[in-house]
């Protein structure tokens, strides 16, 4: 039997609340207390913003036509978990066991861009965010992708950080804005292109 890469969960959440993040300081997934403010936590704190916003993406993408969307959604959360867990986490802390996101998930993320883009009209200007609650709400979850990418940069600058861990929401940032596009394409939903030479002021 194949061996699983990462260990299963053994968590008791039973108390919620504990007091001791009261004084503005929190604990990395090696015990080591460290201020709320800090850039590692920056980092898995946007990382867990924009699990939310997919959560909302799903919500909003219950339509028969986009099964596959929301299995790919569903699957995106988790490695977004993945990837909280190991920012949480000091390197000299991480374990070999530890979830994390890998190469594996960047392939599939890519195979996954391929394969929707293929099936879109091809694009002649920029996309503005719009046409439905959907399309917004991807576009929502790509930027702030994005800037959680921008805080891993900078985590990676300063301290020592798994590369991987950028190029895995540079795709993925890129992977939201064709769901975007697949979404309304599905739905029959209007993509909302730049005009850059429209009128600033309607007189």
């Amino acid at each position: 039997m194949d061996e699983k890469p990462f260990r299963e969960p053994s968590l008791a959440l039973n108390r919620i609340y504990t007091r001791t993040g009261d004084t503005g300081e929190t604990c990395l997934v090696g015990g080591q207390r460290v201020s709320k403010d800090e850039l590692r936590l920056e980092c898995y704190g946007t990382v867990d913003e924009l699990n939310s916003h997919i959560g909302l993406a799903l919500a909003l993408a219950g339509a028969p036509e986009l099964e596959g969307l929301r299995q790919s959604l569903t699957r995106i959360q988790h490695e977004l978990f993945n990837l909280g867990s190991i920012l949480a986490t000091l390197p000299e802390d991480a374990g070999p066991q530890q979830p994390r996101v890998t190469e594996a998930e960047i392939t599939l993320l890519e195979r996954e861009i391929d394969k929707l883009n293929a099936g879109l009209p091809g694009l002649r200007s920029f996309v503005l965010p719009g046409g439905s609650a959907l399309n917004a709400q991807l576009h929502v979850c790509r930027t702030v992708c994005r800037r959680a990418e921008r805080l891993v940069v900078a985590l990676h600058r300063h301290s020592a950080a798994e590369s991987v861990n950028i190029r895995y929401l540079n795709r993925l940032s890129d992977a939201l804005f064709v769901q975007s596009r697949y979404a309304s394409a599905r739905t029959g939903a209007a993509e909302v292109l730049w005009q850059p030479n429209q009128p600033k002021s309607v007189e």
